[in-house]
């Protein structure tokens, strides 16, 4: 049961959401809000100390809002927000609705184990600014995790939510896929506006799009990686780790795809396939000290460490990143002259 003060806040919630027009929110009777576009999932720098360093947060944040993304997604997979506190989790919203451009989108992760954990989360990140929600499968008895089950979580989260929710599918970190049929009832509900996609199983996206066709539902690929093939099915964005340091590039992807030059979108998928491929495994964890750079970034849990540069494409130069001065070998990047066209 929730208690007296959670209710409270859900009821104030959902009072403001009725009023948040302001906000871009209100998109015609009967229709669910717009989520179509690019996404970089944000990082949560830290500092020696393991402590949240909001200050290059704030610094990364006004980097990428020089890009055309559709906005930002904050505790996703890549923003660490299994090792934060509560209190963190909610800061880290804070500051980035402060530091990022009004006009953007800021999709917070408010997944939780139970239910009413997740209800708490993604109120509270809602009166600290979020836009949506977007919520993880609880995964920890994830055997128990059945379609129903997750219906049933997924139905109450939305029902008490005061502000959209975006599924969110990452089996890769959670050993759960979102079952189809689930996500198929789940579109029907008012306040589900879409999923985010992280599977990479672009069959299953395409039947996800097909099946959810009629409810204005939404799809956004989870990787830059399968973009191209996901926006070909119906996918309407992405939320892509690669847009945190080919941010030009990922975006010029997304309009090749929507203005239909298939032929120019291919070439640049190949050449983005490899970058990709390196940003994402090394994702987890692993800090953008900024916009076209991967610098040294400490770990909560993993301590000081940089991404290997080796693993993007060998024919690119490094050059030194221009606000850290003459750097050691450690503090070189990679220029992305020949992944993209700038």
């Amino acid at each position: 049961m929730l208690g007296p003060q959670v209710w409270s806040s859900v009821r104030q919630g959902l009072s403001r959401s009725l009023s948040r027009n302001v906000r871009g929110w209100a998109s015609g009777e009967g229709k669910k809000v717009d989520i179509a576009g690019i996404y970089p999932p944000v990082t949560t720098p830290f500092t020696a100390t393991a402590e949240v360093d909001y200050g290059k947060l704030e610094e990364n944040l006004h980097k990428l809002g020089t890009f055309p993304f559709r906005g930002f997604v904050v505790q996703g997979s890549n923003g660490e927000f299994p090792f934060l506190t509560s209190s963190e989790r909610l800061e880290v919203v804070s500051r980035v609705r402060q530091a990022m451009p009004k006009n953007r989108l800021l999709l917070a992760g408010s997944g939780c184990e139970s239910t009413q954990g997740t209800v708490e989360m993604t109120v509270s990140m809602a009166q600290v600014g979020a836009d949506a929600a977007m919520v993880v499968t609880p995964c920890y008895y994830r055997g128990r995790m059945s379609s129903a089950a997750l219906i049933h979580h997924y139905t109450k989260v939305a029902d008490l939510s005061p502000i959209p929710v975006v599924l969110y599918s990452v089996p890769a970190n959670t050993g759960l896929d979102l079952p189809v049929d689930a996500v198929v009832t789940l579109s029907q509900h008012p306040n589900i506006v879409g999923m985010k996609d992280s599977g990479g199983d672009v069959t299953r996206i395409g039947l996800i799009v097909h099946k959810t066709r009629k409810q204005d539902f939404q799809v956004l690929a989870g990787s830059a990686g399968f973009l191209m093939a996901s926006y070909a099915l119906g996918a309407v964005g992405g939320v892509c780790a690669l847009a945190n340091v080919l941010g030009a590039q990922v975006c010029q992807l997304e309009r090749l795809c929507l203005t239909g030059q298939w032929e120019d979108a291919q070439k640049l998928q190949h050449r983005l396939i490899e970058p990709n491929a390196a940003v994402s495994q090394w994702q987890q964890g692993r800090g953008v000290g900024g916009v076209g750079s991967l610098c040294p970034h400490w770990s909560r849990t993993q301590g000081w460490h940089q991404a290997p540069l080796s693993l993007f494409l060998s024919e690119n130069p490094l050059r030194e990143h221009p606000s850290v001065g003459t750097p050691c070998a450690s503090q070189k990047i990679l220029t992305l002259d020949k992944v993209g066209h700038y």
